[in-house]
């Protein structure tokens, strides 16, 4: 709903005064769900981007998706389509992300989006929904997409926060993925470990009809959860310095969602997708991460499985 063309530059030390010389590492088209689309490509999987574009911008973000070869569905608005930066500091190997709000969008056309996600999620059998609402859409859009999804008979994954988050777990997802920051909204305070994740799990299964909640712990790993109990999911130790973690939460979606389409059980379908969040930290921005990486690091993540005692397994 509020994606971005991606730039990323490249500097070799920030300074302060006179004029800092950067270069163009990339230029992609970004946002969440055109970041999970890729992913999934790039595992092998088939998937359509639904994604807004106004403007010239967002011209530019129609161009850079057939360049790539994303199939994708473009729903036009008035407002001009955002554009983000990530600026890499190559001699301190930091990254840095500023992304601006994006456009405001009219009421009507957020029911558009709606007939046309409604009318592109027949041939799915899951349909991700990811990243932030634009400003102009009411809190409870994501609970409108969760029903348009159930019509078409297709599960809806979902990542996002805020009331966004709360509206759709009303209404009922398949599977909902939150990391630590969007987490505090469910628990109302910092989450630091698998206990507060455990926390953040049981509210979201009761809070209504989903599946499995899935809450990310950055280095630490991820807690898939669901009626049957509680998997602690263990990071893989990384094979080189973490650049950024821009994009790793999609890369994990697009991984999970692939498994899961491929019929592997919730927890091993999570396993790829932690082993594939880390591969991607290993890349400036959200350049693509290597998909055998990611597959390397899979039998690196270590699980254990919670339910009333806890016992391990492998």
């Amino acid at each position: 709903m509020n994606p971005a063309v991606d730039l990323c530059w490249e500097v070799e030390h920030l300074v302060g005064v006179g004029k800092n010389r950067a270069r163009v590492r990339s230029v992609s088209a970004g946002g969440g769900g055109i970041n999970v689309a890729r992913d999934v490509l790039r595992f092998g999987g088939r998937a359509t981007a639904v994604h807004t574009a106004g403007g010239e911008v967002g011209r530019r973000l129609d161009r850079l998706l057939d360049e790539e070869g994303v199939d994708h569905v473009a729903v036009g608005i008035d407002g001009e389509t955002r554009e983000a930066l990530v600026l890499f500091e190559a001699g301190s190997r930091r990254s840095y992300h500023v992304v601006p709000p994006g456009p405001r969008l009219l009421a009507q056309e957020g029911r558009r989006c709606l007939d046309v996600l409604g009318r592109a999620a027949g041939g799915f059998s899951y349909v991700v929904a990811s990243g932030s609402l634009p400003a102009g859409l009411p809190g409870d859009f994501y609970a409108a997409v969760a029903r348009r999804v159930k019509e078409a008979g297709s599960r809806l994954v979902l990542d996002t926060s805020g009331p966004a988050l709360r509206g759709a777990l009303a209404e009922g997802v398949f599977l909902l993925r939150c990391n630590r920051k969007e987490a505090v909204g469910l628990l109302g305070r910092e989450v630091r470990d698998f206990d507060d994740a455990r926390a953040v799990n049981e509210r979201v299964l009761a809070a209504g009809p989903t599946e499995i909640a899935v809450t990310a712990l950055g280095g630490l790993g991820a807690l898939c959860s669901t009626g049957q109990g509680h998997t602690e999911l263990y990071a893989p130790p990384l094979p080189g310095e973490p650049l950024s973690d821009a994009g790793a939460g999609d890369s994990m979606v697009a991984a999970l969602v692939v498994r899961l389409a491929c019929g592997d059980d919730p927890v091993s379908a999570c396993a790829l997708g932690v082993a594939t969040a880390a591969a991607s930290m290993l890349t400036p921005s959200t350049e693509p991460f290597d998909r055998s990486v990611a597959q390397a690091l899979r039998p690196e993540v270590r699980t254990r499985f919670q339910e009333g005692a806890r016992t391990d397994r492998d």
